[in-house]
């Protein structure tokens, strides 16, 4: 491509900003890098007649070190209804622009009320996209990129993270999930239990000095995290199932965590098809253990 088409001479009288007119924006944020703040995301936030936010003291920051003195107000997960009525009434006569602490607003963050609430009231919603950590993980995963899902973070608990995690045993496509560095250990071996031995990657602290992707299987993962507790903020992708997960691996472990919620029929028939084994041995396996023996 000819490099004149991006010769833009200095002669050339600078074309006015258009104004911004009044509405929600949704505005990415950079997620470690400072420097990944696009010109149109600080355009919106240099218009904005209020910002809302999820911790004023993290967009603070964004706002001085960009050199802007906004009005925010918190908008987060225990905001109420007349919260989110004051931000309409605002964005009908002005611009809002909704943040998050950092990365894509609503991508595992609220919002999503807001946006349709403000939608169905004939109000003008727009965005300036940039980072999110997710897509940024899985564009240097080195995993399949034709089919994902995001399903953000994982139940805390054990058996709820097995159940959601049995959800997407069949679910031919790359999976992403988010992680805090205290958890990681435990949730990577949910996953080797129930997903087996996929191709993986966690990755820690993108965009920012210490940034490091770790790739493996999830057993050698979760061994790995079994003895690191990382810091930062973490994405973990696990690539889909293919016909060799089902080949290799004792099913017996993840066999004892479907039967903490599904009965041995179930729970035989999903072990089965997942491992590749007899149903019928596995199902006497099942009623073994819920014997006891």
């Amino acid at each position: 491509m000819s490099s004149d088409l991006y010769d833009y001479s200095a002669s050339e009288p600078e074309k006015p900003a258009k104004a911004i007119e009044s509405g929600l924006y949704i505005v990415a944020t950079p997620i470690g890098n400072l420097a990944d703040m696009s010109q149109r995301a600080i355009e919106m936030l240099r218009a904005a007649d209020l910002v809302a936010v999820e911790d004023s003291r993290v967009t603070g920051k964004l706002l001085h070190h960009l050199g802007l003195k906004k009005r925010m107000r918190p908008y987060h997960d225990h905001s109420s209804e007349a919260d989110r009525d004051s931000l309409l009434a605002a964005a009908r006569n002005g611009v809002v622009v909704l943040v998050s602490d950092a990365g894509t607003p609503l991508i595992s963050d609220p919002g999503y009320k807001l946006v349709r609430a403000a939608r169905e009231a004939g109000i003008t919603v727009s965005t300036a996209p940039g980072p999110s950590a997710a897509i940024t993980a899985l564009s240097i995963s080195g995993l399949p990129t034709d089919r994902f899902l995001f399903a953000g973070f994982l139940p805390s608990k054990t058996k709820a993270r097995a159940d959601v995690l049995a959800e997407f045993t069949h679910v031919k496509s790359t999976l992403l999930f988010y992680e805090s560095g205290p958890r990681l250990g435990a949730s990577l071996q949910s996953m080797a239990e129930i997903l087996g031995p996929r191709d993986a990657v966690v990755a820690r602290e993108l965009t920012k000095k210490f940034e490091e992707v770790v790739s493996g299987t999830l057993p050698q993962l979760a061994d790995h995290y079994a003895e690191v507790e990382p810091k930062g903020e973490i994405v973990v992708v696990v690539g889909p199932p293919t016909e060799a997960a089902h080949e290799v691996g004792d099913y017996e472990g993840a066999l004892k965590i479907a039967l903490e919620s599904m009965p041995p029929a179930k729970a035989a028939k999903d072990i089965a098809k997942r491992f590749g084994v007899d149903r019928a041995e596995v199902y006497e396996r099942a009623m073994a253990l819920k014997s006891g023996a």
